[in-house]
């Protein structure tokens, strides 16, 4: 399918070029990638404080693949069971993270609002109303089952998925087409990947009138790693 997205274009060069845009950005705006790769990247941002825009808290590139590869183990979108081996992996992922002395240093034992509020808090984001009802119901009697539950419900709120959603797709870019960390040789600083956020962000996350995707496919980093398409 993707790639006769892409051939249908014949010798149009144009066309090509628009089109491997498209394909590239279908691929990070999937259920599949979302609820994978997403899924990593929120979750550590509301457990820990990881926010892609930030070099120092950030998730690391080998982490991310590594967690991303847990996630989406065996999961073949489409196929027969693919939603309920994503939901239990998504779900042993949040319960694995809860379990980690990190996360019980960060979240002592406490009342349903006041965990909630710290896990918003350390998302870096106000949740509306609504959101901040729906995991403290998730919590519930509390107890690990509960603490996980009101993880999840915050993972996936809407306005995590809106603080990082901008912040992640560029550092997707880094991680899927250049495969390291932004701060990595050649760059060594996070200037790159800042520019291309602000880029995004002053084009309402619009990655084609910001050329995003366009220039790390047409780049020279990219196309020494993977060839010239």
């Amino acid at each position: 399918f993707w790639t006769t997205n892409i051939t249908s274009c014949g010798a149009n060069a144009s066309c090509i070029a628009a089109k491997r845009v498209d394909t590239s950005a279908a691929f990070f705006l999937s259920i599949e990638f979302q609820e994978t790769s997403g899924n990593v990247l929120r979750t550590q941002r509301v457990a820990f404080g990881r926010q892609s825009n930030d070099q120092f808290t950030r998730v690391p590139y080998l982490q991310f693949m590594r967690d991303t590869r847990q996630i989406g183990q065996g999961v073949i979108i489409g196929q027969p069971g693919a939603d309920a081996l994503l939901e239990a992996n998504k779900a042993f992922y949040a319960e694995q993270t809860v379990l980690t002395a990190e996360f019980t240093s960060r979240f002592p034992p406490a009342p349903g609002a006041v965990y909630v509020d710290a896990l918003f808090a350390s998302a870096g984001v106000t949740p509306t109303a609504a959101e901040r009802t729906a995991a403290i119901n998730a919590f519930g009697a509390g107890g690990t089952t509960g603490r996980i539950a009101a993880l999840r419900s915050v993972v996936d709120s809407g306005s995590v998925r809106t603080a990082e959603a901008n912040p992640s797709f560029v550092l997707a870019e880094y991680y899927g087409y250049l495969r390291r960390n932004p701060t990595d040789a050649p760059d060594f600083n996070d200037a790159g990947y800042q520019f291309w956020l602000t880029k995004l962000n002053s084009f309402g996350g619009d990655f084609r009138s910001s050329d995003m995707v366009k220039s790390f496919i047409s780049s020279g980093e990219y196309r020494v790693r993977f060839g010239t398409p």
